[in-house]
């Protein structure tokens, strides 16, 4: 990637400051060398979007239609390049890479046809002779502050519906994966969209995003990363009266009971635990097993974690790539150390892996004999490390699995409609899966959590509209 830059005011800017992107699985590889936005820069950017709104949120559902179209359909076309580059940044591994990639995609022509779906009421008054209309209507400029785990997938599905609905955005992604940002924000230029509408600002969260969260021109803010960086975020957001989202992550449970189908729960849990190295929201870090299927889990577990192929992200056949950085590999060490000195016994993995390249490489963590009380069972680890909790019944599995600060996905393996009909209505969490992994949402539906796991209006799908559009009242007298 030749000379990247941030993207201010219509045009491609150079920056005084830089930094290297480096590939986790391969640190030798250094995927280009990005510019990092100043104060100054954003506060250029969110001027320019501050310009640009008027005309962009009066311009046509048509013109805001095709642009979002065209970014989508490039996003289509090009999904096997964008996904190696994913994954070469990130560590995802090839196939979740494309497949991330092709789900942008996907969100990008859904609110494209959102454009020219906005509807509104009319209502007849309790008086006569006077119509009402309520209608819904842009915010201004959108802060968008997004995280380093799904680099294109949650970029495209807050960047999407702040351009459907007539916004200009001010785009700050994570540090860590600069060249997917880059590379998106590229397709979005070239689909038209005009000046100022829509913005890059790579940099430091302390300086790009606490510029964002100050500016007294920027309406609302969407963010998504840690609890500690979001309660920040609300408080900054709070006292300058913006509008505010926050995505946090979680703690997710996943209950296995007596009657499940031990190859279904298995599969459940590896894929919530493990895949895309444990880097996810919604992964599943809490396996709360029934007595009854507690050992017989655990053994299949075990053997299930033999086959597992930890490798290089491009390379064919790998199903978990590498921790995608050394202070995140740090952390994930540092709990499993944690666990065993709680008293929880290592089943499985937690070893350093080395590999042809230098990348940071674990393998999955299992631990048994876990206590409600431990670290490694209550804290967000974000990494392959999952801890199993033995209990006597169903009632218990439901308790435990709501005990928890979080509430972002709830999940169960089970071949009885009545706890499953029971899990779904009393799961503390925005979202349950039954039979299936935590992990993996359709981009069309409704995604966020309850408790410490979100805040504000749901994201994706049809109700994205609550957060990026206000609702007006009008009269008129007849």
């Amino acid at each position: 990637m030749s000379n990247p830059k941030n993207y201010i005011a219509g045009e491609w800017v150079d920056a005084t400051d830089a930094a290297d992107d480096i590939n986790p699985s391969n640190t030798n590889d250094v995927i280009g060398r990005f510019p990092r936005a100043s104060k100054a820069d954003t506060e250029r950017a969110i001027q320019a979007a501050k310009a640009a709104f008027p005309a962009w949120s009066r311009s046509s559902v048509q013109e805001r239609h095709d642009i979002l179209k065209r970014i989508g359909d490039e996003i289509l076309a090009r999904k096997d390049e964008l996904g190696r580059l994913l994954s070469r940044e990130e560590g995802k591994t090839l196939a979740e890479g494309i497949g991330e990639t092709v789900r942008a995609a996907q969100i990008f022509l859904f609110f494209a046809a959102e454009c020219v779906r906005l509807a509104g009421e009319k209502l007849p008054s309790v008086r006569p002779n006077i119509d009402i209309e309520i209608t819904r209507e842009p915010m201004g400029v959108i802060g968008i502050i997004t995280p380093w785990n799904f680099p294109i997938a949650i970029p495209a599905w807050k960047i999407a519906p702040a351009l459907a609905y007539g916004n200009c955005v001010v785009f700050k992604p994570a540090d860590l994966v600069p060249a997917m940002a880059h590379a998106l924000s590229e397709i979005i230029v070239r689909a038209g969209v005009p000046a100022g509408v829509f913005n890059l600002v790579n940099g430091r969260g302390g300086e790009v995003g606490q510029t964002i969260l100050e500016h007294p021109d920027v309406a609302a803010v969407t963010f998504t990363g840690s609890v500690a960086t979001g309660r920040k975020v609300a408080a900054a957001c709070i006292g300058s009266m913006k509008k505010f989202q926050l995505e946090m992550g979680g703690k997710n449970p996943f209950v296995v009971l007596d009657d499940a189908d031990i190859n279904v729960a298995v599969e459940c849990a590896i894929n919530s635990g493990f895949f895309s190295t444990g880097q996810r929201c919604t992964a599943s870090s809490r396996v709360i097993v029934t007595e009854g299927i507690h050992d017989k889990f655990v053994r299949a577990m075990t053997e299930r974690m033999k086959t597992l192929v930890i490798d290089d992200a491009l390379k064919p056949g790998t199903q978990i790539g590498p921790v995608v950085d050394k202070n995140q590999f740090e952390q994930d060490l540092s709990y499993i150390e944690i666990g065993k000195a709680e008293g929880a016994i290592l089943a499985a993995g937690g070893e350093i892996l080395k590999r042809d390249n230098p990348g940071f490489y674990l393998a999955p963590a299992l631990f048994t004999d876990v206590g409600r009380d431990m670290r490694i069972y209550r804290e967000e680890i974000f990494g392959p490390v999952v801890a199993v909790m033995r209990v006597r019944n169903y009632e218990e599995a439901l308790l435990a699995a709501n005990d928890t600060p979080f509430g972002l996905a709830s999940g169960i393996a089970t071949t009885s409609l009545k706890y499953a009909s029971h899990f779904k209505r009393n799961a503390e969490a925005g979202m349950v899966m039954v039979n299936l992994p935590t992990a993996g949402v359709d981009y069309h539906v409704p995604f966020g959590g309850r408790k410490g796991s979100s805040y504000g209006p749901r994201e994706q799908g049809r109700y994205a509209a609550e957060f990026y559009t206000q609702v007006k009242t009008a009269y008129t007298f007849a």
